[in-house]
């Protein structure tokens, strides 16, 4: 219905009054609350203006007057700092095959948990109105904190004063760079690596000094190394399921790694971003169960197994680094609004949060196998690096010829988006790589997006 009077109200001029709610109701055969819907959706459009009392009318359209900003160019001055979207961002029409993305689809995600959730929590006039502890409800602290503790092998345990829940992992990443690491100072990271965690050092001034993947995950010398050289005290991975080759480290580079930690008294950054995404045996226990003496900084997402819409984490440290980052944090986000946390508590407390992530490995487990088939079968050519057994996306390595800007450029003329590898790098890229996920297109399009692949490589 909003769609057929989008299409009305282009063919008539501005000023010009809707038919009546009745009028409407009768000729769409519908109730006076659909219609009042669709009319909604146009206002929220800016297509139409409502006048109480007299009627819906069509809005005057707003042209913005060109400005000059060719000044800032100066007042600026040269940087790259902002120049870090990743594709994994971008949104595309409707009808593009979206493997470019790392959000998993609607119908992955336990929605009816989520609305009986909100439902309950919008009956709470004290959760609607007041402002939440600035590091969190308690009760989610707390199921942050038990998360990790119940994965312990040796360190000293968890509770919920260590514990800061933040809006999702990414601002729980920033946060942590900003304490631990002065503009300037440089930190260490994997090759390839996670976008954002490149986008958060360089908007904070820092450096980075990569060091390769290892089959095992790194080379623990190599890291020992890069800290002695560059003075630098942070190392920031994900050792678990890493977006975006899908590696998982060793357990006796897990071992040597905190080793290496407290010998060099420096600090990791553990972002567990796929704790819930594995699809078959379950994920070692993260790096900061076996952490004795506070050399961890451990992020626990859960914004691909709850909902993009509900973006929480937990941010787990101790002594004065968590301390540091509780203040660096409350730069950019005084607090968590309580709602989007009540939600979460209720839903992970359900009975079917389990059931849920059962589904969702399942179905994951699914996608994978018949993205990866359907690649074979069309495009034999590419190899997938390794068959992830967790995380949402395969890692391809194209042709020798072939740059992946270029073949993701191709691509989406054709319908097709992904990400070319050059994003995942923090210096020259050492191949040609493609990430192509597959958790929020349905598998009914793989075979489509293969061929595309396949004659983007022709």
């Amino acid at each position: 219905m909003a769609g057929e009077l989008r299409a009305w109200i282009r063919e008539r001029p501005a000023g010009a009054k809707l038919p009546s709610t009745r009028i409407l109701a009768g000729e769409y055969q519908v109730g006076p609350v659909t219609v009042q819907s669709a009319l909604q959706l146009l206002v929220a459009d800016g297509l139409v203006e409502t006048r109480p009392g007299v009627g819906t009318f069509i809005a005057a359209t707003r042209q913005a007057r060109p400005v000059d900003v060719s000044w800032q160019t100066t007042a600026l001055g040269w940087s790259d700092v902002f120049d870090v979207e990743g594709s994994g961002v971008r949104t595309h029409a409707p009808d593009v095959i979206g493997l470019h993305t790392g959000y998993p689809s609607p119908s992955l995600l336990p929605g009816a948990l989520l609305r009986s959730a909100v439902q309950k929590v919008s009956r709470d006039p004290e959760i609607l109105m007041s402002a939440a502890p600035a590091s969190g409800l308690p009760q989610l602290r707390a199921w942050f904190a038990r998360d990790l503790d119940g994965q312990r092998t040796g360190g000293s345990g968890i509770d919920e004063s260590d514990v800061i829940v933040t809006s999702g992992g990414q601002s729980a990443l920033s946060a942590s760079l900003r304490a631990l690491a002065a503009p300037g100072e440089a930190i260490i990271v994997e090759s390839p690596t996670y976008w954002g965690a490149m986008a958060a050092a360089k908007a904070h001034g820092l450096r980075m000094i990569p060091i390769a993947r290892t089959k095992d995950g790194i080379d623990p010398a190599d890291l020992d190394a890069a800290l002695a050289a560059h003075g630098s005290r942070v190392f920031y991975a994900q050792p678990t399921y890493a977006n975006p080759t899908g590696d998982v480290w060793s357990p006796h580079v897990r071992a040597e790694v905190m080793q290496v930690l407290a010998a060099r008294k420096a600090f990791l950054v553990e972002d567990d971003w796929a704790r819930d995404l594995y699809y078959d045996a379950e994920p070692l226990p993260p790096i900061a169960a076996a952490d004795e003496n506070g050399h961890v900084v451990y992020i626990r997402s859960l914004t691909k197994s709850l909902s993009p819409a509900i973006r929480v984490a937990g941010l787990v440290a101790r002594g004065p680094a968590l301390r540091r980052i509780r203040s660096s944090r409350w730069v950019s986000e005084l607090f968590v609004p309580p709602f989007t946390q009540q939600v979460a508590v209720d839903v992970l407390a359900h009975p079917g949060w389990n059931r849920h992530r059962a589904a969702l490995r399942r179905e994951l487990r699914t996608r994978r196998d018949e993205l990866r088939a359907q690649l074979t079968r069309a495009v034999p050519e590419v190899e997938v690096t390794q068959v992830p057994r967790g995380g949402l996306s395969l890692w391809v390595r194209l042709p020798r010829g072939h740059h992946a800007a270029e073949v993701a450029e191709r691509a989406l003329t054709l319908g097709l988006a992904i990400s070319p590898g050059s994003e995942w790098f923090p210096t020259e890229p050492y191949d040609q790589f493609i990430r192509m996920s597959f958790a929020a297109t349905p598998h009914t399009r793989y075979v489509e997006a293969a061929n595309i692949l396949a004659e983007v490589l022709r």
